[in-house]
C-alpha cells in the first residue's frame, strides 16, 4: 500500500523543483502591468519592438553611421565618452538599441546567435539609416557581431569588437587553448559558463540560487584601471540603469548568456574576410590586463584571421572603452583606417 505521507512529500518536492527552474514570465513593456513604454521603437517582422536611442549629427547629414552593440547588463542608455568636436568634425550618427529583453524591447523566447545579426539589419531598415552601416560590440555584445560578420557581411562598413566576449565552446577552435583560457577566471565563473553551455534548463536556478557563487562582479574579476574607471563612473549620471532587467532578469540577462555560450553553427575562425577589396575593415580590441575576457583567445583569433587588425591595451582593463582617449582612438581606426 502507498504511504500517504511519502506521496504528499514527494509531490511537495517535485512542486518545488519546477518552481525553482521555472523563470516567472516577463513583464513585457507596454502591457498591463508592465513598465511603460518610453523610448521610441521599431516593430520587427516577427511583432517584436526594438527600442532605440539616436545620438550625433543627423542621418541625413552624416558621412559615418555606427550601430553600438551594448554588453551584459547594459543598455542604449550607455554613454560612449566621445567628443562633439570629434562627432562633429567626422559627421558621426550613432544608433544605439536595446538587445531583445533589455530595456524596452521585447524579449525573443527564440533569440539565438544568428536572430542577432537579423534583428540588427531590420532595426537598420526600419530607421531608414542606410543598406551599409558600421558596428561597434562591447563585451557580450561582441557575439552579435560575429553574427553579422557571419550572416549579414554585405551591410557593413566595418566593424569593431571591443573587450569581445569569447565563446569556451566555439566550434573549430583548439580545446587546449579554450580550456586553459577557461582556467584563467574564477571558479565560479567558470561554473557559471558551464551551466549555461550544458544545462541551460538550469541556468535560471543557478542564477538564483544562494549556496553557490555565480558570476565575479567584484573587484575580485576588475583590474587596478577598471576599479578606478568604475569610482569615476560612480561620480555621473547612472542614466536608465534601473530599465536595464526591468522587463526580467532572464529574459535579459541570463538569456543573453545562454545564446552566448550555447551551441554556435559557427566559430569565429569560420568567418571570411568580409572586406576582401579593402573597402572596410574589422578591429578587435582588447586590454590585457582584463580579468573577464582572457587576452589569449583573442590573440589567437587575430593570428588565424589577419585581415583583422588586433590592438591591445599594456594597461587596458575590461571597462577601457570608458575612457575618452581610447573611445575616441577606437572610432577612428574604425572609420578611418
Amino acid at each position: 500500500m502507498v504511504n500517504p505521507i511519502a506521496v504528499a512529500m514527494m509531490v511537495i518536492l517535485i512542486g518545488w523543483v519546477y518552481k525553482t527552474l521555472k523563470p516567472p514570465p516577463p513583464k513585457i513593456c507596454g502591457s498591463v502591468g508592465g513598465p511603460p513604454v518610453t523610448s521610441p521603437r521599431v516593430k520587427l517582422s516577427d511583432g517584436r519592438h526594438l527600442a532605440y536611442r539616436e545620438y550625433g549629427v543627423p542621418k541625413e547629414e552624416a558621412r559615418y553611421k555606427i550601430i553600438v552593440i551594448h554588453g551584459y547588463g547594459s543598455s542604449k542608455d550607455a554613454i560612449l565618452p566621445v567628443s562633439q568636436e570629434l562627432i562633429e568634425d567626422l559627421g558621426i550618427y550613432f544608433l544605439h538599441f536595446d538587445r531583445a529583453g533589455y530595456g524596452e524591447s521585447d524579449p525573443n523566447p527564440s533569440r539565438s546567435v544568428k536572430s542577432e545579426a537579423y534583428d540588427i539589419e531590420e532595426l537598420a531598415d526600419k530607421v531608414n539609416i542606410g543598406n551599409k552601416f558600421y558596428i561597434i560590440g562591447i563585451s557580450l555584445g561582441g557575439y552579435s557581431v560575429w553574427s553579422c560578420l557571419k550572416y549579414i557581411p554585405h551591410r557593413l562598413s566595418g566593424a569593431a569588437l571591443v573587450v569581445p566576449f569569447i565563446s569556451y565552446w566555439w566550434p573549430s577552435f583548439p580545446a587546449n587553448l579554450s580550456t586553459e583560457a577557461l582556467r584563467m577566471l574564477p571558479l565560479s565563473d567558470q561554473w557559471t559558463f558551464r551551466v549555461a553551455h550544458y544545462a541551460p534548463w538550469l541556468f535560471y536556478w543557478w542564477m538564483t540560487q544562494k549556496w553557490f557563487p555565480t558570476l565575479t562582479m567584484t573587484s575580485i574579476g576588475m583590474s587596478h584601471d577598471d576599479i578606478e574607471i568604475m569610482k569615476s563612473l560612480s561620480d555621473a549620471p547612472n542614466t536608465g540603469q534601473e530599465k536595464i532587467a526591468q522587463q526580467g532578469e532572464y529574459e535579459s540577462l541570463h538569456r543573453d548568456m545562454m545564446v552566448g555560450f550555447g551551441k554556435w553553427e559557427f566559430g569565429p575562425t569560420d568567418i571570411t574576410n568580409p572586406f576582401p577589396n579593402n573597402d572596410g575593415s574589422v578591429h578587435i580590441w582588447q586590454g590585457f590586463e582584463d580579468r573577464i575576457i582572457p587576452y589569449t583567445v583573442n590573440r589567437y583569433i587575430s593570428h588565424k584571421l589577419p585581415w583583422i587588425h588586433y590592438h591591445e591595451i599594456a594597461d587596458g582593463g575590461h571597462l577601457f572603452i570608458r575612457k575618452k582617449n581610447h573611445c575616441e582612438s577606437i572610432i577612428r581606426a574604425l572609420l578611418l583606417s
